[in-house]
């Protein structure tokens, strides 16, 4: 990220199912769209009632992508952390100028507060991204005892 960037968590539904291409160049890339809905109590009423939506187009670019597109369907409820993008545009037609905001995602994850996720974890094999298949790194989830550590407790107090 660029120093100034402006940075967002969007948490809503797909409306479609994520699309996948690739670049001349052979890079991945997924589109897709985030309707998040404001939800409001109505005081005078009781009752709860929505607000204006906000449908945002995000994308997502490399393995990011190709995850998106294989673990993503068509109103799975997300949490989506990117950089919030504007571009403008003429409309070849009417000559208008055009403006929309669009969300470059750096992270995306299905929301676990109305449903279950099964993580699989995705080994990564080229060497210039710093990390082997066969090297575990700083890993607080991890519960592997690491290989090198010998013997107990009791034995790696100092005596008295």
């Amino acid at each position: 990220m660029a120093a100034g960037d402006t940075t967002i968590t969007v948490i809503g539904n797909l409306t479609d199912d994520p699309e996948l291409r690739f670049t001349p160049a052979g890079a991945a890339v997924a589109k897709f769209r985030v309707a998040s809905t404001p939800r409001f109590m109505d005081r005078e009423s009781g009752q709860w009632k929505d607000g204006e939506p906000l449908f945002l187009t995000c994308t997502a670019w490399r393995d990011m992508a190709e995850h998106v597109a294989e673990s993503l369907t068509r109103g799975t409820r997300v949490v989506v952390y990117g950089r919030l993008r504007l571009s403008r545009w003429e409309d070849k037609d009417t000559g208008e100028k055009r403006s929309m905001f669009q969300l470059d995602v750096d992270e995306i994850g299905p929301s676990l507060k109305f449903a279950q996720a099964k993580v699989t974890k995705m080994n990564r094999a080229r060497a210039s991204d710093g990390f082997t298949p066969d090297q575990v790194p700083d890993d607080p989830w991890n519960t592997a005892t690491p290989a090198n550590t010998a013997g107990s407790a009791a034995e790696s107090r100092p005596a008295a």
